[in-house]
């Protein structure tokens, strides 16, 4: 597996553990929206085999409205001090540069951006200067209107060159090209067919040459698939098998991490992975 600066050397894919200390997220709606709440997840999404866990404090989901610097920075603050004060390995998960800044000094290892630095033009500057790891999403606007950008001829391809192009964009920026991680980013600006293409696509978006992070877990595409009959699409916490699924699906096509937000699955899932890459 590829190593990053600043974090641990995994001999398989790693499990990124999500804690949104949000009351709006689509997946856990605000259930570890207070500081002790947040950071006895992060401890028991460890326990249950996470290898690093993912703080953030503003919703992405599709229509969701941003909150103001100040709030975000009181909601995430507190949490990533706190498991990183208990040995956890802690990304940060922001489109502010003030943001990962504190973060980072508060004991965060990794900014997890998904704008890819398009949000915040001190974003760029300031992951360079803090010589973090960075993870570039494919990103095509904010969450208001993201999904009126789901427009492709050919997804695989507009997502390979648009990534290529933000790294380059990235790297001119000052961050080092070692210290950048691609995700394909399901879910922002695609719809289900878009999602699965990428799935399907991934050894495309390997062939980048840096690590890659899939997000997969509980978003809408899955919901589709699952979806029988032209019933309803089940309940964003009902679809964790399926998120295992694609956690396995990625780790055997060489993904660096998989983020999730029921852990334990996924942690079987990418020990299997490995163990038949290894026989193959």
């Amino acid at each position: 597996m590829s190593t990053l600066r600043g974090l641990p050397e995994w001999d398989r894919c790693a499990v990124m553990g999500v804690v949104n200390v949000t009351p709006d997220s689509f997946s856990d709606g605000g259930r570890w929206f207070d500081t002790t709440a947040a950071v006895k997840r992060g401890l028991d999404l460890v326990t249950a085999g996470a290898d690093l866990v993912d703080v953030g404090g503003e919703s992405t989901r599709p229509g969701a409205s941003r909150v103001d610097e100040d709030e975000e920075l009181r909601r995430v603050i507190p949490v990533v001090r706190g498991l990183a004060a208990e040995g956890v390995t802690v990304s940060v998960d922001t489109m502010r540069a003030t943001v990962a800044e504190r973060a980072v000094a508060a004991g965060a290892v990794l900014v997890n951006d998904v704008s890819g630095g398009l949000a915040d033009p001190a974003m760029v500057p300031a992951v360079a200067a803090a010589g973090v790891p960075f993870v570039v999403m494919h990103w095509r606007g904010f969450s208001e209107d993201m999904n009126s950008r789901a427009v492709y001829a050919d997804v695989v391809a507009e997502v390979v060159t648009e990534l290529r192009e933000r790294m380059d964009a990235v790297v001119a920026g000052g961050v080092a090209p070692e210290q950048i991680v691609i995700d394909p980013g399901l879910g922002f600006a695609k719809q289900a067919e878009h999602d699965l293409a990428l799935v399907a696509h991934l050894g495309e978006l390997r062939a980048l040459g840096r690590p890659l992070l899939v997000a997969a877990s509980r978003k809408r595409f899955l919901g589709r698939v699952l979806a029988q009959d032209g019933d309803a699409p089940p309940p964003a916490r009902e679809r964790d098998a399926a998120t295992a699924a694609i956690s396995a699906i990625a780790a055997y096509e060489g993904a660096w991490a998989v983020r999730v937000h029921e852990v334990r699955a996924t942690a079987d899932a990418v020990r299997v992975a490995r163990a038949v890459g290894a026989a193959r």
